[in-house]
Parts: C-alpha cells; sequence; structure tokens
C-alpha cells in the first residue's frame, strides 16, 4: 500500500510539474505563408508547371547520344541560342523536359559554369509564368534581384528571365512566359 501511495504522490507531482510547465513556457506560434520572408505572388501574375531542368554539359553530342540512345528519350536536335551564348538540346520527359546546355563560344556563362564543374551539372530550374512583365515587376518590388534589366526571347522562343540564386534559395530559378 505505501508503494502504491508513492506511485500516486509521484504522478500527482508529475502533473503539478507538467501544468505549471505549460503555463511558464512561451508561446511560439507558426508563421503562415503570409507572413514568409518574401511575400506570396498576388493576383496580377501566376506560377506555372515546371518547364524545364537545365543541365550544363562539357559534350553536348555525347550527353544527347547517352539520353537518346541509351535511355531511349526522345531528343531535340541542337538548336543555337546566340543571345544567351548557348546551344540546347531538349530532352523530352512527358510531363517536362531537360535542357542540355553547352557554351556558344568563350563569353557563354555556361563556359564558366563548365570551368568551376568539369563533369557539368544541374544548372537551374525553368518555371512557367502567364505574364512575365508583371512577374518582373512583382519581384523588382519584393528585392529579388533579376539577372537582365528586361526580359530575352529563350529557347523556345518565349521570353525569359533569370532570378538571382542568392535569392532563390541558392538556385539560378529561370521565369517563362507561358
Amino acid at each position: 500500500m505505501a508503494s502504491l501511495l508513492k506511485a500516486v504522490a509521484a504522478v500527482s507531482g508529475a502533473v503539478g510539474l507538467f501544468s505549471r510547465l505549460q503555463t511558464s513556457a512561451p508561446k511560439v506560434k507558426a508563421l503562415s505563408t503570409s507572413q514568409s520572408l518574401h511575400q506570396v505572388a498576388g493576383p496580377v501574375w501566376n506560377l506555372g508547371r515546371l518547364n524545364h531542368v537545365a543541365i550544363a554539359v562539357p559534350d553536348l553530342e555525347k550527353a544527347k547520344a547517352f539520353y537518346e540512345n541509351v535511355l531511349g528519350a526522345q531528343v531535340s536536335e541542337v538548336v543555337p541560342v546566340p543571345e544567351h551564348g548557348v546551344s540546347v538540346v531538349f530532352v523530352n520527359l512527358g510531363n517536362t523536359k531537360m535542357e542540355l546546355l553547352h557554351p556558344l563560344g568563350n563569353d557563354s556563362p555556361i563556359a564558366g559554369f563548365l570551368q568551376r564543374n568539369k563533369a557539368g551539372g544541374m544548372h537551374h530550374v525553368c518555371i512557367e509564368v502567364d505574364d512575365i512583365n508583371a512577374a518582373v515587376m512583382d519581384l523588382k518590388e519584393k528585392k529579388i534581384r533579376i539577372l537582365s534589366e528586361d526580359p530575352k526571347i529563350g529557347a523556345h522562343g518565349k521570353p525569359v528571365i533569370f532570378l538571382h540564386p542568392k535569392d532563390c534559395g541558392g538556385v539560378l530559378v529561370e521565369l517563362e512566359q507561358a
């Protein structure tokens, strides 16, 4: 009986301690999405689907052959895009694409990327937007750095912009007009 009384007293003490902890502990308020570091896009423009993931490659023909002959993917022909200093190949994956990037000349930003990453690697992600001009204005207001003053025509023949990786969690983000 004495051990039962000790057990009841221990539980009562623990319950009392728990009650005191609950009342003295500071309240932590969870952040809602509207309180996040960057504000959510307003009704002026909308983010769309993932268009492609871009991979910088040191040998475009070798990379093209791998996706086409080894993996059996549907692969485009090589397309030079002088305005961006690259040659590209698109690998169709059904629900999205991969863009294989290779420098078009020594001044290409991809040439610099490949100097730092000899084997190549993921370069950027591209997400569609329904109104690229509204997106640019809104993102500038939110202090997100854009790597060019105005949108340029990308490999799909549509306007694109790139967002600074330091403002995007370390990822180079391309936005493309849908």
